[in-house]
């Protein structure tokens, strides 16, 4: 029982920690077939190259989905819990990432064509798997979660203003110029905003340019809200994860950098940063 818990221990910091030689080896190869990977994908989706080298491509795809098999099973295998690694995100990624390929086999390649062309568009979530090799993602993560109340705010205001202007370039110039209803001027205000600009409808009369001009300078300083906001988290989080100090009673380290006391037993912080 010990040999075998043992081999599941070691197996474990190999797949999922990185701070171990055999751990670092292991994550490397894995992102680069990861990259390979998601390379064959798109290489199999330029007609030309599937038409000359399909089969090698297939072939090459094939190695691929098994060595993710593999390696779905060995981490289901050393997980302390399995059931919940399986449900976790990168958990139901690992599972995506090789399901297009099984699932394609299954499907008769006659009327259920289309399906397949869908079922193997999936096989990208493959990039997915390098998010947990990046370690900035988690500060990442947590400055969006952080901030989800002010960009919920933010985008209502957006749909706000959008069906504002879009309904009164309804009004203004009408389907004979091309805003044939209120959904397809919000359209035309949401492009507009975003200044994309298709130019499929444009304004014609001289206060629809007038108010097109308007929402176009609007656009410029609405693009930097969501941005100011997350980057003013992202900093937070930095702050708190490497400054401000360690708890000399507690150990605690992840503190404001104007912190004095810890914010978790109120004990003095040590340290440049937290010097008093």
């Amino acid at each position: 029982m010990k040999r075998h818990s043992s081999w599941r221990n070691r197996l474990y910091r190999i797949i999922f920690e990185a701070d171990t030689p055999a751990g670092r080896w292991f994550d490397i190869l894995l992102i680069a077939s990861i990259l390979t990977s998601v390379s064959v994908v798109m290489l199999d989706s330029v007609r030309a190259v599937s038409i000359a080298h399909g089969r090698v491509l297939n072939l090459i795809e094939w190695f691929f989905t098994l060595l993710f098999t593999a390696e779905y099973a060995l981490r289901l295998l050393c997980s302390p819990r399995p059931r919940r690694y399986g449900k976790s995100f990168f958990g139901v990624v690992d599972l995506l990432s090789i399901l297009p390929t099984y699932l394609g086999v299954l499907f008769p390649a006659g009327k259920y064509f289309m399906v397949l062309r869908v079922l193997r568009i999936l096989r990208v979530f493959r990039v997915l798997k390098l998010v947990q090799y990046v370690g900035e993602a988690d500060v990442l993560m947590r400055a969006l979660w952080s901030s989800r109340h002010k960009i919920v705010v933010f985008l209502f205001s957006i749909l706000t203003l959008v069906t504002i202007c879009g309904s009164l370039m309804y009004v203004v110039e009408g389907e004979a110029n091309g805003f044939t209803s209120i959904p397809r001027s919000i359209y035309w205000a949401v492009v507009t905003l975003t200044t994309v600009g298709y130019g499929d409808i444009s304004p014609r009369t001289s206060f629809g340019q007038m108010l097109a001009s308007v929402v176009m300078v609007m656009g410029y300083a609405i693009i930097a809200v969501p941005t100011g906001i997350i980057t003013a988290e992202m900093v937070h989080q930095k702050r708190r994860q490497n400054g401000g100090g360690r708890c000399g009673e507690c150990g605690l380290a992840a503190h404001d950098d104007d912190a004095l006391h810890c914010n978790r037993c109120g004990g003095v912080l040590t340290g440049e940063k937290g010097d008093i």
